[in-house]
Parts: structure tokens; sequence; C-alpha cells
């Protein structure tokens, strides 16, 4: 038997797997099948209340699109978030709809002409990730003539200890080097831009406090550095995020009232060329990734050799990440249970495995589950982010899930399906 990481809390319980108060099946019949997605927007809600709370007054909350892109969930974010982060065209057209232009950032390397006019028309902030992308989009907004909404992402000399996901401390395709970034932005001031500042993202999926506290000392000691030479003040620097969840077993949650303590008494001491500057921080997985569930039907119920193996109706095409086939070097497994079953029933060791033709589709690992069999569903938590746009849908030609948005007051049930995307 292997471990798994720890159910979420508000989704433990004496009888069977509820979401926002109703029981997973009711989910299923109201989708009309599994596999579904179901994302609880009153969790979600909380969490950005909590991360409110905890971080220092007027610190912008940026949600990262690229996470979870469903658009209802968008919806119901965008009025408690002060901007959005996005990485595509598509993602753009998602945060329009739910923000204006002006609290919309748009990162990533390899923007593609097209998606850079149209940042600029929308009055996008696009963060530049390369001095041949501050060309490119000086052009076009000459060609358009229109004032370009330009920030610099740099990428920084030091990385984020013990992230799943270092994005500094490298040579990267992410950003401008740190030491070229200040000759750019004071090209871009010369030139008349809207200036907007300073991009800086050291990693992502960190459960080190620690680790964090020391990365923002460091982000804003280089924005300090680089608004010297700049000799303008950033409007807004965006401090990254790099906030992880705990997934696998032994793993904790971030102590992100220590981290906001530790970052409120460095910006009570700013150095003079950030006095007067915006920060943000940018999340993701940490904002919506506890909130979903993945329900998934048993199919089959196999013997093989001594093991047992519980076949479901969906895998990895929905949910790499659980699979451990998404950044993942060591296998291990993400917290499931069988929704359909009351705990504390007889038990054994299981594999559940999806439907595709390949090995790899193992959505957990012989881990001690209640008795389950066809027809029963599997609930694999931990699902909020990086799951199905994350994931090779197309793969094998089977349908798409569902997905669900459960509670929320103001926002009623939404499901989408493979027949309405």
């Amino acid at each position: 038997m292997k471990p798994m990481g720890a159910i979420p809390a508000e989704f433990r319980g004496d009888g069977p797997l509820q979401i926002a108060g109703e029981m997973a099946e009711a989910w299923i019949e109201a989708a009309g099948d599994t596999p579904l997605f179901v994302y609880d927007a009153d969790m979600v809600t909380a969490r950005i209340a909590r991360l409110r709370a905890a971080m220092p007054a007027g610190l912008d909350i940026h949600y990262a699109i690229k996470a979870n892109p469903f658009a209802p969930l968008i919806a119901v974010m965008a009025p408690l978030v002060d901007g959005l982060d996005i990485a595509s065209k598509g993602e753009m057209a998602l945060a329009l709809a739910a923000k204006p232009g002006s609290a919309i950032s748009f990162a990533g390397p390899g923007k593609r002409d097209a998606e850079i006019v149209a940042a600029i028309k929308a009055g996008v902030t696009l963060n530049l990730e390369s001095e041949g992308e501050a060309i490119r989009a000086l052009m076009a907004a000459e060609r358009l003539g229109v004032t370009p909404r330009l920030a610099v992402r740099v990428n920084p000399e030091m990385e984020l200890r013990g992230s799943g996901m270092r994005m500094g401390g490298r040579a990267s395709p992410f950003g401008i080097d740190a030491d070229r970034a200040a000759a750019i932005a004071k090209r871009l001031v010369a030139a008349g831009v809207d200036w907007r500042g300073f991009h800086i993202f050291a990693g992502s999926q960190a459960l080190d406090a620690q680790a964090i506290i020391e990365t923002q000392a460091e982000t804003l000691a280089l924005a300090g550095r680089l608004a010297d030479e700049v000799g303008v003040t950033p409007p807004l620097v965006n401090l990254g995020g790099g906030f992880g969840i705990p997934y696998f077993p032994g793993e904790e949650p971030l102590d992100i009232e220590a981290i906001g303590l530790a970052l409120g008494e460095r910006m009570a001491s700013l150095p003079p060329s950030l006095k007067g500057a915006r920060f943000a921080i940018e999340l993701g997985r940490w904002l919506v990734g506890e909130a979903g569930v993945y329900l998934t039907r048993v199919i089959d119920r196999k013997e093989s050799r001594g093991e047992t193996f519980l076949v479901v109706d969906g895998g990895l095409h929905h949910q790499l990440a659980a699979s451990g086939n998404f950044g993942t070097v060591v296998k291990r497994n993400y917290p499931v249970s069988v929704a359909t079953v009351t705990p504390g029933g007889a038990v054994e060791t299981v594999s559940v495995v999806g439907c595709l033709c390949t090995p790899l589709d193992r959505l957990a690992d012989r881990v001690s589950l209640p008795v389950a069999g066809p027809g029963d569903v599997i609930a694999v938590f931990m699902a909020g982010a990086y799951g199905l746009s994350a994931s090779p849908t197309a793969f094998l030609g089977h349908e798409l899930p569902g997905q669900m948005l459960a509670g929320g007051r103001d926002t009623p049930n939404a499901i989408f399906t493979s027949s309405a995307p």
C-alpha cells in the first residue's frame, strides 16, 4: 500500500462525499453523467478573504487564469480580486468578459503579433519577455496610433527555494535578465509608453513560508535597484506568487499569515525609489486548487496477479496532474476517496486506473480505499487547478467531462459539458 495526500477539510465527513452541501451523486445527476469536475465557489471566496486578511493593506491580489479558466469561476472571482493575469489571446477574451483591460496583464513568451495588437487595443498591460517583444510592441502601437500599457517581466538572479517549478536564477525564456531590464525600461519610458512597472516571478508551488519570505525580500530589493536605474518609480511591482498547496503525503499547508506579516514589515521600509508604487501578488493554484473535485465512475473491477484495479470512465486525459505526468518526477498519490460509500466499513488496497490505452493512466496507485465496484464514484481531490485545461483532452477521442460551479450565493450552478464548451 502507498500513502496518499490529505483530503481538504471541507470535504471530510462521516457519510458519502458532499460538495457545497450536496451529495456528489446529486451533482452528477444535475450534470447528466460522469466524468465531472465540481468547483466550490464558497471555498474560493473564503480563500480570497483569508488572503486579504493575511496580506498587508493595499496589496493587490491578481488571479492567474491559467490555473483554472472556467468562465463561471472567473465571473465569481473577478469582483473579489484586483487583477487578472493571462497568457494567451483566448484567456484575454475570458478576462475581458469579467474585467476592464486596465485590470488585466498579459505574460508569457512567444506572443504573436496579433496577440500584441489585440492587447494594446484592449488596454491590457503587456509584460514584455524580451527586447524583441518590446520592439514589436512599440511598432504595433505606432501603427495603431495608441499609447500601449507596457511592463517588463524580469528574470531575477534568485530562484524560489523549494519551489516545484523554478522560474528564476538561470537562463530562461521567461523575462528579461535582471542586468538588462532597466535599460529596456528606460527605453520604454523615453518612448512615451504608459509605463506599468515590473513583473518579477521566481518560482511556483512552494510550501516553505520562509523561502517565500526571503524571495519576496529579494524581489523588493531588486525592484528598488531597477527603479533607481530607470529613474522613475514603477506604478506597479508584481511580486509573483509561488504559494503552494499540499498535494502529497507529509506536506503541510503554507503559513500565509507569516508571509503576510513579513511582507508588511518589508513594505513599511521601502527605498525612496519605490515610494508611491503599488504592489501585487499573482496567485492561481493557491486560490482554486483545493476547491475542485474530479468525479469519475467505476466501470469495471478487475483482479490481476494479486492486485485489484478499479477502472473508471475518466483518466489522465482530464486530470493529467493526478496521474503523475505533469511535472512530477516521482509518482505520488493525490488524495482520493470513494464518494458513494460511507467511511468506516471494509477497506482494501486498490489502484484506480483510467479508460485510456496506456499504463500511464493511473489516478491512484495501490491506495487503501473502502471496498467499491462498478457504479461507485471515485473522487479525486485537489482538482481545482491545472486539471482539465492542463490535460490532453483530445487523446484517444473521448468526450470532454462536465464542469460545474457549486455554491456561491449570487451565482447559479453552472454546467459546461462537451456539448456546451
